[in-house]
């Protein structure tokens, strides 16, 4: 599927992790449908709407350095997207807090994320 911009899903997503790695909030929620659907992966939950997902994303990067790096793609069955991901997470010292590989499932519409769900 394209997205608007008309990159296929697997560039629209490998932008956005370097869109989220660079802290680029306004590029991450332009991707991304009004009513967005998006685990709240550092506190637990779910938030939804893109004021939520900026607001979740200050407050973690406020703590923790995340950096995600995509590393395959595959499609489900039911169309979404399956990104495994390399993930490190340092404290604001330098200290490295996790370093490990899960996978994020993403549901687009005409190329604007309605959903995310981690799985580990």
């Amino acid at each position: 599927m394209d997205s608007p911009r008309g990159l296929t899903s697997q560039a629209l997503l490998t932008s956005l992790y370097a869109a989220f790695n660079e802290r680029d909030i306004p590029t991450l929620l332009a991707a991304m449908t009004p009513d967005v659907s998006w685990p709240n992966g550092w506190e637990g939950g779910v938030v939804r709407g893109r004021e939520e997902v900026s607001a979740y994303w200050r407050r973690q990067w406020d703590q923790i350095e995340p950096t995600v790096t995509p590393t395959a793609f595959t499609t489900e069955a039911d169309g979404r997207i399956a990104v495994t991901v390399h993930q490190t997470v340092h404290d604001k010292s330098g200290v490295k807090l996790a370093d490990h590989t899960a996978t994020h499932v993403y549901r687009l519409d005409k190329g604007l994320v309605t959903e995310m769900e981690i799985r580990d």
